[in-house]
Order: structure tokens, then C-alpha cells, then sequence
């Protein structure tokens, strides 16, 4: 009957922690290299033609030292900051504006041939946009056709071309790497989610096959006896319901700062109070479940204090939607109509301050209804709203 409960099988560790923009990095410092090829290829076709071919040649070596630079840089998660990407593209700016130079007049006046550092300056685009979302991305390509507006000193339908193509190719890869962040992010809660449920069954199997067995037992057999053996068959009774809630219960609380409060209330299920909670989770943020939950606990402990020793307790927990209502009710002796009053005239401010203030403090409502004899009832109000 007994079990030996071992060690939590820890599951082996998830790639799902690495960046998930890794291949979009290496893609961007590939397009680097081909663009840097491609520019240094135009510049060998037209170094006759230029104003200053021995800057066009420098211009390259720069671009090539650069590139190098940022290689280094964006492959390495650690190197992935947003400064160093803006510093990229004050960079890659710079080279541009050396164009003016190495042009002639008549080349900067025709869109027939190519500034020194053409396509390269678009890799500088997809940098910003992997690095920092859509909005970078778009700025960044913005940024770039402003200087090739400014270099080129004229406005047409060509350059005015370049500018929406850069500014939609970092809007989406901006996009495709911000979708790729957030997907992993999910990725990972679910895999740690799973990891834990199945932790947790694998732990119950081995209580129920060992503590619960013993509690039951002791409960049957204490109860055919009278005196401390009986009260002992009691305590185990409620211990037994409250383990086997435990086991029942999934994971209360997620990644993403909420927490199921219908978990949280059926852990309070014992052998004097019925939970009663909807089967599918009721997310909170994590602070508003640890309230209620606490209001519902000082109710229960009024019950314990005040009710009777005979009373039982029943928590109803419903999502409505629009609203969260947590009912507390008992069967005990009830409450006088002036018995409120007279103890916060007493200076004892138990309801006030514990159950109606922390509502009041969530933005809900809260009605008492009770009567000598007739038991005590909360019913508690909190919109989902002021609640997120």
C-alpha cells in the first residue's frame, strides 16, 4: 500500500530559450556579403568613369571593414542592441553621402548609374527591423531613401520607388521578427506548462497510491471508534479532501502574470466547506486573484470563528464574463442586523477592513445577507475590466 515518492523528472532543456530571430540575423549579414559583392562589382565597372576612383575604392574597403564589423556583432545574441544598429546606420549613411564625391555631376543626375554603396545600404534596414519590430524597421528604411534623395539632390518616381520598397521590407521583416519573439515566448510557457502538468500527475499517481490510501484508511477506522480516535478520523477526512483538490487542481499561475482563481478556490475544498468552480480556468491577473482569494479565506474564517461548530460552508464561483461573482454562504447561527455596527464601534474591523475594503480596493461590490438563524451570505462583485 505504501509508495516512495523519488525526485521530480526534471525534462531536458528546450532550444525553445535561444533567440528565435538567430536565422534572421545570419540572413541579414548574408545579404550584407552578396550586397557588398554586387557593390564592389558596379564599382569596377564604372572606376573609369568616375570623378574619384581611388575614393570609390576606399569606399569598398570601408564598406568591406564594416561588414566584418557587423558580422561579428549581430551573430552574437549578446551583440543584438538597439544603439549598435543605429550606430550601423550612421555608418552606412556616411558612405553614402561619400557618393557626392566619387560622382560625377552628370552620373548623380541620372539614376543610370548606381551610388558606390548601391543595394548594401539595405541590409542596414533589415538589421534595424529584426532588432526592434516593424516601426524601427520602417524608420530605418526611411531614413535610408532620405539620403538617397539627398545625395542624388532630386526627386522622382524611381527614388520615390526605393523609398516605399525600403520602407515595406522593414515594416515586414520588422513584423516577421517581432511574430517569431512572441510565438517562442508562447512556445516556451506551453513546454514549461506541460512539463509541469505532467510532473504534477506523476507525483499524484504516487500519492494515491500511498498518502491518500493511509488517510482514507485511518479515516474509516477512526470513525468506528469514539473519543481522540474519532476527532483524529476527522482531521484525516479533511486532509484527505484537501490533498486530493490539491491533485485535482491544475496550474494556477502562468507566465504571463495571471493566475486561475477557480484553482485557487478549490484548493480551499475540506470536509466543512464545498468548492464549487467552473471546469475551465478563470484568469486573473495575479495580484486581483491573490485578493479575492484572501477575502474568501477571512469569510471561511469567520465561519470557523462565529457559525458553529456544526456549521459547513459553500464557495460558487462564476464567470459571467463581463463581471467575476464569488458567493460565500453558511448555515450557521447568522449575524444580528446590529451586529456590524457595533463592531466597528468596538474597533474591531474585520469585515470592514478585510473583506469589504480589499473589494472596494478591486473596484467591485459586495452584499451581505444574513439573518439570526438564517446563516450569512457574501456575495462579491468584480468587474472583468477594472479587474485586468
Amino acid at each position: 500500500m505504501g509508495a516512495t515518492v523519488t525526485g521530480p523528472a526534471w525534462p531536458a532543456r528546450s532550444p525553445v530559450g535561444k533567440d528565435p530571430t538567430t536565422p534572421l540575423w545570419r540572413a541579414a549579414v548574408l545579404l550584407r556579403v552578396l550586397t557588398l559583392l554586387f557593390a564592389a562589382g558596379v564599382v569596377l565597372v564604372y572606376l573609369d568613369e568616375y570623378a574619384r576612383p581611388w575614393l570609390a575604392l576606399a569606399t569598398i574597403g570601408a564598406m568591406a571593414a564594416w561588414t566584418a564589423a557587423i558580422a561579428v556583432r549581430y551573430l552574437r545574441p549578446a551583440g543584438r542592441l538597439l544603439g549598435f544598429a543605429v550606430l550601423d546606420l550612421a555608418v552606412n549613411c556616411a558612405l553614402m553621402c561619400t557618393s557626392r564625391l566619387v560622382l560625377t555631376p552628370e552620373q548623380l543626375a541620372v539614376d543610370t548609374v548606381p551610388l558606390v554603396t548601391t543595394v548594401w545600404v539595405t541590409g542596414v534596414v533589415a538589421a534595424g527591423a529584426v532588432c526592434a519590430g516593424p516601426a524601427v524597421g520602417a524608420v530605418f528604411g526611411a531614413v535610408v531613401a532620405a539620403f538617397n534623395y539627398g545625395v542624388r539632390g532630386y526627386v522622382d518616381t524611381d527614388l520615390t520607388r526605393d523609398l516605399m520598397l525600403l520602407v515595406g521590407v522593414g515594416f515586414v521583416l520588422g513584423l516577421a521578427a517581432a511574430t517569431s519573439r512572441r510565438s517562442a515566448a508562447r512556445l516556451e510557457t506551453a513546454l514549461r506548462a506541460e512539463a509541469a502538468i505532467a510532473e504534477r500527475e506523476r507525483l499524484a499517481r504516487s500519492i494515491h497510491d500511498g498518502v491518500l490510501q493511509v488517510l482514507a484508511r485511518v479515516r474509516q477506522r477512526g470513525a468506528e471508534l469514539d473519543g481522540d480516535a474519532a476527532e483524529l478520523a476527522r482531521l484525516a477526512g479533511e486532509q484527505e479532501i484537501a490533498l486530493r483538490a490539491l491533485m485535482a487542481t491544475g496550474q494556477v499561475s502562468t507566465q504571463d502574470g495571471t493566475a486561475d482563481l477557480a484553482g485557487r478556490l478549490r484548493l480551499l475544498a475540506s470536509g466543512r466547506t464545498e468548492v464549487s468552480v467552473p471546469a475551465t480556468p478563470v484568469p486573473l491577473p495575479t495580484a486581483v486573484t491573490a485578493e479575492l482569494e484572501s477575502v474568501v479565506r477571512e469569510a471561511l474564517a469567520n465561519v470557523e470563528r462565529h457559525a458553529g461548530s456544526e456549521a459547513k460552508a459553500w464557495v460558487l464561483l462564476e464567470d459571467l464574463g463581463g463581471e467575476i461573482v464569488v458567493s460565500v454562504r453558511d448555515d450557521g447561527v447568522g449575524i444580528a442586523p446590529s451586529r456590524l455596527a457595533e463592531a466597528e464601534r468596538e474597533g474591531r474591523m474585520g469585515i470592514a477592513r478585510s473583506i469589504r475594503g480589499r473589494v472596494a480596493d478591486l473596484g467591485g461590490t459586495i452584499e451581505l445577507e444574513t439573518a439570526p438563524g438564517a446563516g450569512v451570505e457574501w456575495e462579491l462583485r468584480v468587474p472583468r475590466e477594472v479587474a485586468r
